[in-house]
């Protein structure tokens, strides 16, 4: 007769060796080992309503932010215009500033950033496009008072780093 001891670790091995499926590894086919990121445009029209103050070399921003990105990611190394076996071309059009609360009387007390990009990824050997996402965003919000308090420049960083991290899923992920 099996103990109580027994059928723990025999339930402990099924789950250790059944496993859920999950990886953390990328869909990426192998031929592609690394990327190059044109410099991206800059396409904000300022004049939107929702748009904030202009914030100097957004473009070069989010540019540097993803190659960030992909380089603590490592499955993609970055490499030459010539060489790379992926281009990633961009073009910010968005910088959006939205209002999430609002006291009674009428005090902004939480904004909502998003920097918006239009990305797409192109293979320069079979000289075709991988995948095209227009509008794609980076968001993040923050209380303009309170203890959960920062700068709207402290947000657009967060913007910038969740825009970076979700440019990298989708180059890696969607195969």
């Amino acid at each position: 007769m099996i103990n109580i001891r027994q059928s723990l670790w025999v339930v402990f091995g099924l789950i250790l060796f059944a496993g859920c499926g999950y990886s953390t590894g990328s869909l990426l086919p192998s031929k592609y080992r690394t990327i190059y990121i044109e410099p991206f445009k800059n396409k904000v029209a300022y004049t939107q309503s929702r748009s904030i103050s202009y914030v100097p070399l957004l473009e070069v921003k989010v540019k540097d932010a993803i190659a960030s990105r992909f380089l603590f990611d490592g499955h993609l190394r970055i490499g030459g215009q010539e060489t790379a076996d992926l281009i990633l071309r961009g073009e910010l059009v968005g910088l959006e500033r939205q209002e999430l609360r609002i006291t009674d009387n009428q005090d902004v007390q939480e904004f909502r950033i998003n920097i918006i990009v239009n990305l797409s990824l192109w293979d320069p050997v079979d000289q075709k496009e991988v995948w095209s996402e227009p509008s794609f965003a980076g968001e993040a919000s923050y209380f303009v008072s309170g203890p959960l308090a920062k700068s709207e420049s402290a947000a657009v960083e967060e913007a910038l780093n969740d825009l970076a991290r979700r440019a990298v899923e989708r180059t890696l992920e969607d195969w």
